[in-house]
């Protein structure tokens, strides 16, 4: 926490023309900054290949551009629309995109639409049921979808005659095994660990116990960004026969407050920023900034964000349109000052902009869409007639 906490608000200078401009609230992403921080987890994950990077961070192909020219082309999203922005992206070079998500219904159908027209980029999908193997489209591969426990979704790991049965309904089409650790945020690293590998030893059971069946497993995707180090360091993940084992952080390419907790260690800085300024000062300590809960998330709990440059503010709850700041000591900013905020849960914080300005160091790139935010609500087909009666 304290690397975010040192910066300084001068490192982010903005322009002033720009500052003059700039409406606030405003989401501010460095490019220059997530490119050292996709070359650290390079770095430490051993390679582009090991990495398959969750884009629901990040929802900016300009962002996603970082990632290909350091040589990523498989990448692990959520909804329909980052799958479409991200075949488009890659369909020159071909690449691999996985929808980590239990889908079902039209999202099935646009998952098998994007396999036909990008035939360059592989389209795979979860799974935790035979049934549901049946419904994917036949262009669209399979993942075997396995729970680690918190019961959100994937099979039991005791239902190795399921796990079985989703392979073999899946015959060529399957790709392998996702398991998402994911509810392991312990604060102390050496217990978060131990909890990972644990999971991580039945894990091994089940693989082992498909490929006694003769299932071949090309493919193992585990960890987020608090368990990924874990997931590296476990001897039998290391050393899985026939099978490429990649780790999935996506919130390590722009960082945020809550990464920092998690990962204290980990040489990562906050490349994505949300611009505010002061509009009140109701009191001597305490002012309100422009940039409530539709502009940087809420979600995660208090403080929301971190004011950089200024250690002594402390961000209080948000509302939807106003952050109050209380000045614990020193001298507050006045009405009309500008700040930085680094969002404690970058995630949600960047879907909720449009529009971002980008940055490339010190060089303004100007204002860019947040091209696979939000979702989609109909899928291609004949326009209904719009009526407003």
């Amino acid at each position: 926490m304290s690397r975010i906490e040192d910066l300084h608000a001068n490192d982010w200078a903005l322009p002033e023309e720009v500052v003059r401009r700039l409406v606030s609230p405003a989401l501010v992403v460095d490019l220059a900054r997530a490119r050292r921080n996709v070359a650290t987890i390079l770095s430490l994950v051993g390679g582009p290949e090991r990495w398959r990077p969750h884009v629901k961070t990040t929802k900016s192909p300009l962002l996603w551009r970082e990632l290909v020219s350091r040589g990523v082309r498989q990448f692990k999203c959520a909804t329909a629309r980052e799958a479409r922005a991200l075949c488009a992206l890659l369909a020159d070079g071909g690449g691999d995109v996985l929808l980590a998500h239990p889908a079902v219904g039209p999202t099935l159908t646009a998952l098998g639409e994007l396999a036909h027209e990008f035939p360059s980029v592989s389209v795979a999908v979860i799974s935790e049921d035979p049934g549901h193997v049946a419904e994917v489209p036949a262009e669209v591969g399979v993942f075997l979808d396995l729970d680690p426990g918190d019961h959100r979704t994937g099979l039991d790991l005791a239902r190795t005659d399921v796990a079985l049965a989703i392979a073999r309904a899946a015959g060529s089409r399957f790709r392998g095994v996702h398991y998402y650790e994911g509810r392991h945020h312990q604060p102390d690293l050496e217990e978060r660990r131990a909890a990972c590998f644990s999971g991580y030893d039945e894990l091994l059971t089940v693989l082992a116990e498909l490929r006694r069946a003769g299932v071949q497993i090309p493919e193992l995707v585990t960890s987020g960004t608090p368990g990924f180090r874990a997931a590296l360091a476990h001897p039998g993940l290391r050393e899985l026969p026939g099978t490429l084992h990649r780790v999935s952080p996506g919130t390590v390419v722009l960082h945020d407050v809550r990464s920092a907790e998690q990962n204290p260690d980990l040489e990562l800085e906050p490349a994505a920023v949300v611009f505010t300024r002061v509009v009140s000062r109701p009191t001597a300590t305490r002012l309100t900034c422009d940039a409530g809960s539709k502009s940087i998330a809420a979600e995660a709990g208090d403080p929301c964000a971190l004011v950089l440059g200024h250690p002594r503010l402390v961000a209080k709850t948000p509302s939807e349109e106003h952050l109050p700041l209380e000045a614990v000591s020193g001298e507050a900013p006045a009405r009309g000052s500008s700040l930085l905020l680094v969002p404690r849960h970058v995630c949600p914080t960047v879907n909720l902009a449009e529009a971002a300005l980008f940055l490339d160091g010190e060089r303004v790139l100007g204002v860019h869409p947040i091209a696979a935010r939000a979702h989609d609500v109909l899928l291609s087909g004949p326009k209904s007639q719009a009526s407003d009666r």
